[in-house]
């Protein structure tokens, strides 16, 4: 007998995504990512590469970094996600970092620019003040065809430095 044919076609989760809680029944086999854009309308996250190390799909996962594109959306039953969108103050303003991001030219096709501010906000919430070095370092899996990553790094700076409109 296929032990295969037994596994469920379908699976009910529950997910707190940008602080809200909801229950949804998914496909057994749903990306994280995807169930993220369809069923939540959230496309700041984007699948890039599809093999997690492009960076696109970057959002935290209980607080940690995790490539989206990688997660089956089951396996994130009762966690916790924040995406590019859950940056945001409850009045939907830009974060500090956004607002970095947008001062510095560091946003350009924006394909990246999710992924990168998620993992500039698990950065400076791991290291509020980090050195130029340790951004590149930490940025590393974000790849980013459009600004030279100069803008980028200088905005982390800036919004680490609270300077940022």
């Amino acid at each position: 007998m296929d032990s295969i044919s037994h596994l469920p076609e379908h699976c009910d989760i529950s997910l707190t995504v940008n602080g809200r809680t909801s229950a949804l029944r998914v496909p057994a086999n749903a990306l994280l990512l995807d169930v993220l854009r369809t069923e939540f309308g959230l496309t700041g996250a984007k699948e890039g590469c599809g093999v997690g190390v492009c960076g696109a799909c970057t959002i935290l996962l209980d607080g940690a970094m995790i490539s989206s594109c990688l997660m089956l959306a089951a396996r994130a039953d009762g966690r916790s996600i924040t995406t590019v969108e859950g940056l945001a103050d409850g009045d939907g303003r830009p974060s500090t970092l956004q607002d970095a991001f947008a001062a510095n030219g560091a946003v350009q096709c924006g394909f990246c620019t999710p992924g990168q501010i998620v993992a500039a906000s698990a950065l400076l919430a791991e290291n509020p003040k980090p050195t130029e070095t340790e951004v590149k370092e930490w940025l590393m899996g974000n790849l980013c065809r459009c600004t030279g990553y100069y803008r980028i790094v200088d905005a982390v700076l800036e919004a680490s430095n609270g300077t940022s409109s």
